[in-house]
């Protein structure tokens, strides 16, 4: 079952959605960011072995990817998880992501056109699949990423049925 924060919101402003992502989505971000920069460290010291005249520039740039990337890759997981919150009720569906600038987004049931899970290799190796609300927003879809893959799937099927029940639109 997902964590509750108990976190009380400021008077007068939005609370937090209830729900944290799973535990497990820390080695989810983890692995995925491991992974763009074992690419990107791929594609400069081997052309920086193989072409002499190249190698400082690609040694720079290796360098480089390791002082920006390598902070993402150890300390963002971590904030993600303390930060990422999520929340489905009988009105709307809830998000907050972000650990240096926050975005909240709220879709209302009767605004919501198509509700799916996704669940690329990774998630699946670990159990893990996402979730995303599609609205006719211009701003996109409203996304919540790391979710256990059975509470993912109870939550879609949750949200296609309030949808169903939700009579009008909300425009």
């Amino acid at each position: 079952m997902p964590e509750h924060e108990t976190t009380p919101a400021a008077p007068g402003a939005p609370r937090p959605p209830r729900h944290r992502v799973a535990p497990r989505a820390r080695t989810y971000w983890l692995l995925s960011r491991a992974t763009v920069l074992v690419v990107g460290w791929v594609l400069t010291l081997v052309p920086a072995a193989l072409w002499e005249g190249g190698r400082t520039w690609l040694l720079v740039a290796a360098g480089a990817l390791t002082v920006l990337l390598l902070p993402a890759v150890v300390l963002a997981p971590w904030l993600r998880y303390r930060t990422h919150r999520w929340e489905a009720t009988g009105t709307a569906v809830y998000s907050r992501t972000g650990w240096l600038g926050r975005e909240w987004r709220i879709a209302p049931l009767s605004r919501v056109q198509t509700v799916e899970a996704k669940r690329n290799l990774l998630h699946r190796a670990l159990g893990l699949a996402a979730v995303s609300v599609t609205t006719g927003s211009a701003q996109g879809a409203v996304q919540i990423e790391g979710l256990q893959a059975e509470v993912a799937e109870d939550l879609v099927t949750q949200l296609t049925d309030a949808v169903a029940r939700t009579q009008g639109d909300a425009t």
